[in-house]
């Protein structure tokens, strides 16, 4: 019997030591980055700041949380998990239960200065279709997001 325990608690070690290194963000994770990013566009300018949202490495990118700035006509200004969203007019873009979240969100940004959405979207940690929050702050004529992954 004490050897079952033993190699039980050795299987729950060796299974937690495969845990992915990342810590999911929070909601208030998701605010903060957002209200830093603009912080950050307003001191320094979008032609600084927004290369700094796009790096991977950058600090508006942790784990599965990063920083995406649209105009709010839906073109991708600057994206944290992929850089070839920057620049493409994503309006149209639909999540796997056809949300047109783009849409939505550059509309709900016209008309407050900061709100949550809910849709679809693919973790960049896991690689899977998950419901994502993404929390929003308007900026002159963008929208400045972040979001989290709801498991």
């Amino acid at each position: 019997m004490h050897r079952k325990f033993l190699f039980a608690i050795g299987v729950a070690i060796a299974a937690g030591a495969a845990t992915p290194a990342f810590s999911q963000a929070s909601k208030d994770d998701a605010v903060t980055i957002v209200k830093k990013a603009v912080a950050a566009i307003k001191a320094d300018g979008a032609e600084k700041t927004y290369p700094l949202i796009s790096d991977k490495a950058g600090p508006f990118v942790k784990d599965d949380l990063y920083v995406v700035v649209y105009q709010l006509d839906g073109k991708v200004l600057a994206h944290g998990a992929n850089a070839k969203f920057i620049g493409k007019d994503m309006i149209d873009a639909q999540d796997v239960d056809g949300k047109l979240y783009v849409k939505e969100r550059v509309e709900l940004a016209g008309k407050q200065p900061s709100f949550w959405q809910d849709y679809k979207f693919v973790n960049p940690v896991s690689k899977k279709v998950e419901p994502k929050e993404m929390y929003c702050e308007r900026l002159d004529n963008t929208a400045v997001c972040a979001g989290v992954y709801k498991l």
